[in-house]
């Protein structure tokens, strides 16, 4: 009778010790000044300030933010496409967003990958995606964990979650309880539909239009794999530049970001009691992509509206006199950005209203 091993049962030990040496380069490029070598240590170090006085941040009451997210069946559509160094901007973008939504600074991200067997080139693509998110965060991806489940993932599949940790002094704590009628909201354009939705999207486009990944859709001029795997947008520079720019005045009384739920449920939750905002239909272009879904599986506007971003990725509720200054600070951090209405007294929540009314 055979001897029973790990490699019989479906891990290969060997092929997971190659998977980890392709990364240690790849998470290179994500380290900042302040985390600390560990070699072959079980965790991450990070400080959270530096000793230079130089370069001191001399934080005030410091206040640890953390968030997890994952990037959901979007990664059915990347291994469709056999496309896997996108899905990790995804899976930092989607927790480093919601921490910024309190005003923090992301310090690092540590991430979770799920497999059915060791594939070194899959993996290294899947982090190589998640350290580009990190270096267009600024934060450190300080660790994480391969997971090999043979039995729980079938062949061809995987799964990812993120979790990021940001900082943010207790007086620049950024909770939406500083928003007034007249405030301003300010949609920030999405890439697209970023990383909510797809169970509906993958109805629409692969059962009711039976489309396929290298389909050509004409009216956006990409492919089907080409417009569904856009990465989801990372706004942690932009809005970062604009709280140092206004350090002495707290002009920010609200941020959210819009993910499942659209801007309905997602600018709701920001809300004080009495406070309610108006959003302007119109006020913005509605990316291509979406009405094409919209048409494709005709599919009625208040459920678009109720699953997707709809081109606003994040919104900013500001003091109206700093509205325009920092439209163009956006402008400047390559950020495009639109006036889609403002904040009144009323039943809390969102309401919508045409621009021309």
């Amino acid at each position: 009778m055979a001897k029973a091993t790990y490699k019989d049962a479906g891990v290969d030990l060997d092929a997971y010790a190659r998977a980890m040496a392709r990364l240690p380069r790849l998470i290179a490029r994500t380290n900042t000044p302040r985390v600390l070598r560990l070699e072959r240590g079980f965790a991450g170090l990070f400080q959270l300030d530096f000793d230079n006085q130089l370069f001191a941040r001399k934080y005030k009451q410091p206040v640890l933010v953390s968030c997890t997210d994952g990037v959901g069946t979007k990664l059915k559509v990347a291994s469709a496409a056999g496309v896997h160094n996108t899905v990790g901007i995804d899976l930092v973008a989607m927790s480093v967003n919601d921490a910024i939504c309190c005003g923090a600074e992301p310090l690092f991200f540590l991430d979770y990958v799920a497999m059915p067997k060791d594939d070194p080139p899959l993996l290294e693509q899947i982090v190589e995606g998640i350290a580009a998110g990190c270096v267009q965060s600024d934060c450190a991806l300080l660790g994480g964990e391969t997971a090999i489940m043979p039995d729980l993932y079938a062949p061809g599949s995987y799964d990812l979650a993120g979790f990021c940790v940001g900082v943010v002094g207790r007086k620049r704590v950024i909770d939406g309880s500083a928003i007034v009628p007249g405030d301003v909201l300010i949609g920030m354009a999405s890439s697209g539909l970023h990383s909510n939705g797809f169970s509906l999207v993958r109805k629409i486009v692969f059962e009711i239009a039976g489309l396929g990944v290298d389909d050509r859709i004409e009216e956006l001029d990409q492919t089907v794999g080409e417009a569904l795997l856009q990465p989801t947008r990372i706004y942690a520079r932009a809005v970062r530049q604009v709280l140092s720019h206004y350090r002495v005045k707290k002009i920010i009384h609200g941020i959210a970001h819009i993910t499942g739920g659209g801007l309905h449920e997602n600018l709701e939750r920001i809300l004080p009691e009495g406070i309610q905002a108006v959003v302007d239909r119109g006020s913005w272009p509605t990316p291509p992509v979406f009405t094409w879904l919209q048409r494709l599986g005709e599919v009625d506007q208040a459920e678009m509206d109720r699953v997707f971003n709809m081109g606003i990725g994040l919104v900013l509720v500001v003091s109206p006199f700093y509205a325009q200054s920092i439209r163009h600070q956006l402008k400047r951090a390559d950020v495009q950005s639109w006036q889609i209405g403002r904040v009144r007294e009323g039943p809390q929540g969102v309401v919508w209203r045409r621009s021309d009314e």
